[in-house]
């Protein structure tokens, strides 16, 4: 078996990075971790190049990020005779560029000399490059490996300490202990094979059940209202349609409870620009509760920067009873390839007619917290904005809860919004803050600082959410406080003693 896996390793290690998707929401089969990742060390650490190393990291990467991202296709499907032929093209495309992720970790890996230091290492690099993700290009940390751990509220309040990197770097360290007795077969391997991903699973799952066990759960009077109408993304910008949908957003949030705070719809669910358009924003009022304002996603024009022509902006609108747009927030971590394109001007010419029909968005300078008398201070994440570990909040003014409006209806049935609020789940668990999240088509939910889900609605299902916000609806972390400063010194430590391993080894 062990030289079968060596004659076909690039093989091996693309079937492992498959396999690997189902531990992700919303299959959460966690175990199958311990067979993928402790195969695919066994499979570094028996490699004879580096070069060999990373073509095995690469394999691996290439079927994890294909598969783990293929619901992002399913987006190309709604105008299918335009831009269906591209999606191939985008599996292919997230694999090729996506894996080098999990490739470059494996090839360094190989330069470290010996069983444990290569076991510190290989961990460490890959949440390295998890972090530079986050970041490179604009960045998409999506899938973070640390999401894994989402079926349990438990095991997700270590995030509160080192985000979800921290979660990452157990999660890895865990699933390929067993390899150590695979590379290295005898009693003490044995041992802490078995050994090491109880300690670091049981003690994280431990410290969450005594970190939830004091979670204040008492609501507020704070009531907020999601409003779900589950448009298909087929039905959402047709014209002839526009007009329904818009009424329908109006309808189901006439208030019946006197107590709402705030009606929230989703992205980009208001179909006209409201602040050009005075008779729609007169309208929309019958949808602002007496007492409180209506928060709506919606595409705004605004100048360019030095220039004279108006560019659009996804942006989110607060409105008060009496008509007026008490605050503005602007979107502003794009979606590369659906909002722009990057590097634009330096497309061949054979893509540019294609390119031209893709968004030319405007963005936002950044989370800011709204203030409004009476009513808890607030921030706006518009979308996949939420899916950014430490860049979800203003530092210097942070809110008591945030609004994220999204729309996945783009990707119909598919693991994408599963995985979408998982992340949510994951910022609230980071920061300490309540999130509300209204999406079009689900799935809305109110997400406590802990990561706990509240209440919430089911994918593609109409409906209306009444909730009240936490008392306590925003916390002090760690991971809040410092951000990830703590996970990257503590990974380049483990680097380091994994550098002075090598150094020993080298000696004898």
């Amino acid at each position: 078996m062990l030289n079968y896996l060596r004659k076909h390793s690039c093989t091996t290690a693309f079937l492992l990075g498959w396999l690997s998707v189902g531990a992700l929401p919303p299959f959460n089969i966690f175990p199958l971790l311990f067979l993928s990742l402790s195969r695919l060390f066994w499979l570094i650490n028996n490699a004879e190049t580096a070069a060999q190393a990373f073509k095995r990291g690469y394999a691996f990467g290439f079927a994890f990020f294909a598969a783990g991202f293929s619901w992002i296709g399913n987006a190309l499907l709604i105008e299918a005779e335009t831009f269906g032929w591209l999606y191939p093209v985008v599996l292919i495309a997230c694999g090729f560029f996506f894996g080098l992720f999990i490739a470059l970790p494996a090839g360094l890996t190989f330069y470290f000399r010996g069983l444990p230091a290569r076991f510190l290492a290989f961990p460490a690099l890959w949440v390295l490059f998890e972090w530079l993700r986050s970041f490179f290009l604009t960045g998409f940390p999506w899938n973070l490996l640390g999401s894994t751990l989402s079926f349990s509220d438990a095991l997700i309040q270590a995030a509160s300490l080192g985000g979800t990197y921290l979660l990452s770097l157990i999660v890895l360290y865990a699933v390929q202990s067993p390899a150590l007795y695979f590379c290295a077969p005898g009693r003490k391997n044995l041992f802490y094979a078995v050994f090491l991903p109880v300690l670091l699973l049981g003690g994280t799952f431990l410290y969450g059940t005594v970190r939830l066990s004091q979670a204040d759960k008492t609501p507020s009077d704070t009531i907020i209202r999601l409003v779900q109408p589950a448009i298909p993304q087929t039905l959402k910008w047709r014209e002839e349609t526009l007009e329904n949908n818009f009424r329908q957003y109006i309808k189901m949030s006439e208030p019946q409870n006197q107590k709402i705070a705030f009606t929230i719809w989703g992205e980009t669910a208001a179909p006209y620009p409201l602040d050009m358009e005075p008779a729609r924003l007169h309208e929309i009022q019958a949808a602002v509760p007496p007492r409180g304002y209506l928060i709506t996603g919606l595409v705004r024009y605004a100048p360019a920067p030095e220039s004279s022509r108006y560019r659009p902006r996804n942006s989110m609108f607060v409105i008060a009873p009496d008509g007026r747009i008490a605050a503005v927030y602007d979107k502003s971590h794009l979606v590369p390839f659906g909002e722009y394109i990057p590097l634009r001007r330096f497309l061949p010419e054979w893509i540019r007619p294609l390119a031209s029909v893709i968004g030319t968005f405007e963005p936002g300078d950044g989370p800011r917290t709204v203030k409004l008398s009476g009513l808890p201070s607030l921030s706006g994440l518009i979308c996949y904005e939420v899916i950014f570990p430490g860049q979800i909040v203003d530092p210097d003014n942070r809110p008591q809860w945030i609004v994220n409006l999204t729309n996945d209806g783009w990707y119909g049935k598919s693991a994408g919004p599963y995985q979408h609020l998982t992340a949510t789940r994951l910022r609230a668990a980071e920061e300490g803050i309540t999130i509300a999240r209204a999406a079009n088509t689900g799935i809305s939910a109110l997400i406590s600082p802990y990561g706990q889900i509240i209440a919430a609605l089911p994918l593609n299902q109409k409906g209306i959410l009444d909730a009240a916000l936490p008392k306590i609806s925003s916390l002090s972390t760690p991971y809040g406080n410092y951000g990830n400063y703590f996970i990257v010194i503590l990974c380049f430590g483990n680097i380091v003693l994994a550098f002075c391993l090598t150094i020993l080894k080298l000696k004898r």
